[in-house]
């Protein structure tokens, strides 16, 4: 089989390709796989760190502003799709894929359109409660539609063409176990982990330097692992130091761009901090670990409250909004699953519960189907 996965922007668009790649691998070890994504963004380290080839097109995201600066990026962003439009195809004539794989972010439209127009067969998962641009605008040509949540089906135009399959996730997540994790890592004593994705988060970051300043006045109780992304790395520690920590002295502080062993932090954590992508959920939910979500509030049709929410019903997450969530409040939380341990016992068979463990074999096994035909 040749296969083209397509995805890009952030983690939680590229990890679940590479969780379904690396089975199409297992299962075809003669398979020809090759990504497509977008110059500049996480797939670039991400994906040939899998071991994958991926050739990035220069692209550029919508804007729902209405003034000049706005105008002129949206022109700029339909410029980049028609570039990138035309070079998918010269790059599908050289590869001859048997089937081209969206998992999201505004990077895989024009790899999903070149194809449709082409007549390749075109599989496109949507990992969020609700569908994405990207996702509205392929799916009524896609050959098979994908959704990780039932909640999800009703979104689209003809439902009955919608397949609910779950979140991909990298076995990692599934299988790794607490006490082989904390053995690796050398950790003990209580851990929580916190990260708000791989570009991070401002207001989320200053919540974490500045509660990193309360976790010294109580002599640090738990070890407390941090991610602050891309946009995060220079200032944030800054932040933490202007506080008067000095982490890099402080081995119950560990604060680092990016978490790239993360199915072993999370495993090995008691409580984990994040945003509520889909791919960050659906990973919690695979290790079972609780956790306390704050959703960005800076998405489309408002998405990580709602797929946050599905978790706190499930009774796996707490959930505190951006506005609501000040280092005091964020604090007492974390300290108080921490000292509850029935609580977070429940909170982890019930995150358990919610996980669809064939995720990436239904999907490998569509593929498939897509390719024989």
């Amino acid at each position: 089989m040749n296969l083209i996965f397509t995805c890009g922007g952030t983690a939680g668009h590229i990890n679940p390709a590479i969780a379904v790649a690396n089975l199409i691998r297992e299962r075809h070890p003669d398979s020809k796989i090759l990504f497509i994504g977008a110059v500049g963004h996480m797939e670039e380290k991400l994906v040939p760190q899998a071991g994958y080839e991926v050739r990035c097109l220069p692209g550029s995201g919508l804007s729902r502003g209405k003034n000049l600066a706005a105008v002129k990026k949206n022109i700029h962003a339909v410029k980049c799709v028609l570039n990138a439009v035309k070079r998918c195809k010269e790059i599908f004539r050289e590869f001859q894929p048997d089937a081209v794989i969206g998992t999201g972010g505004y990077a895989s439209f024009p790899a999903l359109y070149a194809a449709q127009s082409m007549g390749i067969p075109t599989c496109v998962h949507e990992s969020n409660a609700v569908p994405g641009i990207t996702t509205k605008l392929v799916a009524k040509k896609a050959t098979r539609v994908l959704v990780a949540f039932e909640e999800s089906v009703r979104y689209y135009k003809n439902p009955e063409a919608v397949e609910v399959v779950g979140m991909p996730v990298r076995r990692e997540f599934l299988f790794t176990t607490k006490e082989e994790a904390r053995k690796a890592l050398g950790l003990e004593g209580p851990v929580v982990v916190s990260a708000f994705g791989s570009q991070g988060a401002k207001v989320m970051n200053e919540t974490i330097a500045d509660m990193m300043a309360l976790e010294q006045k109580d002599g640090f109780p738990f070890h407390h692992i941090h991610a602050t992304g891309s946009f995060g790395k220079e200032w944030m520690p800054k932040r933490v130091r202007d506080n008067g920590v000095d982490y890099a002295s402080c081995p119950q502080l560990d604060i680092r761009e990016y978490i790239y062993d993360m199915p072993q932090e999370m495993a090995a954590a008691d409580v984990v901090i994040g945003r509520a992508g889909s791919a960050t959920c659906n990973e919690i939910a695979a290790c079972g670990t609780p956790c306390i979500l704050i959703p960005s509030p800076n998405v489309t049709n408002n998405h990580q409250e709602r797929n946050a929410r599905l978790l706190e019903a499930g009774g796996g997450a707490l959930v505190i909004l951006e506005r609501e969530c000040s280092p005091e409040t964020l604090y007492a939380q974390v300290r108080a699953l921490l000292a509850d341990a029935p609580r977070r016992e429940q909170m982890s068979r019930k995150l358990h519960s919610m996980v669809r463990l064939d995720s990436a074999e239904r999907i490998c096994q569509i593929v498939e189907e897509l390719s024989r035909s």
